[in-house]
């Protein structure tokens, strides 16, 4: 999915993270070693953002933004897809289309992050298709005496919404006519910012993509002479 990143994917960060976590436990292995002594040590554990039960098999890119950090507590892992059945405020059609892809495996992205200034991260949800993981409904969860309340949806797909350094950002992909799921023609990027009790728009910017780069027809090969 095209849409509004920043920095790198989770995947780098865990990849990246990991690597130096390696690094230090071999230099702190090697230094215990050479002293001679045994001692025992305490593994340090790297939590990075958590994502809930990813769609089997999708193909296309969803970027999971990295929260601002916050001194809040963290909520944990919610059940997204528990969350979501039962809110009054998402459509049947998004409920029927929340169904398991592959054996318990759920198309739902999540992601934890400050957005309305609470007490705790606010949890947001994607829910996407299995097959062509697009995005059908996006909703933002914020915790009010001990529940989860909805006080962002979005549900004209494909949607997706993400967390941008303290603002909510949905983006909307556009198709012609005739665009493969993968390129769509052109999206519109919209941030939003909580205020007043509310999420409101700050700005939105729209991109138009070329459809011509990687779709040329491929030459017919002239029959050997």
């Amino acid at each position: 999915m095209r849409g509004l990143t920043d920095g790198r994917t989770p995947g780098e960060t865990r990849r990246t993270t990991q690597a130096a976590s390696t690094a230090v436990a071999v230099f702190v292995a090697l230094g215990v070693s050479l002293s001679g002594c045994g001692t025992g040590g305490t593994g340090a554990r790297d939590e990075g953002p958590a994502h809930a039960d990813a769609v089997g098999g999708a193909a296309s890119p969803r970027p999971t933004p990295a929260a601002r950090a916050s001194p809040s507590k963290s909520p944990g892992r919610v059940d997204a897809v528990r969350l979501v059945k039962a809110d009054p405020k998402v459509s049947p059609e998004v409920k029927r289309e929340l169904k398991p892809c592959v054996a318990d495996e759920y198309p739902v992205d999540v992601s934890y992050g400050q957005l309305t200034d609470g007490s705790a991260d606010d949890v947001v949800v994607n829910v996407l298709t299995c097959g062509d993981a697009v995005g059908v409904g996006s909703y933002v969860y914020r915790e009010q005496d001990g529940a989860y309340q909805n006080v962002f949806k979005a549900e004209e797909p494909p949607v997706y919404a993400e967390i941008d350094r303290g603002d909510l950002v949905v983006t909307k992909q556009v198709y012609e006519k005739g665009d493969p799921v993968s390129s769509p023609s052109d999206d519109n990027v919209i941030t939003y910012r909580w205020a007043s009790g509310r999420f409101t728009e700050e700005y939105r910017t729209h991109n138009d993509y070329s459809n011509a780069v990687g779709n040329a027809p491929s030459p017919v090969p002239e029959p050997d002479s």
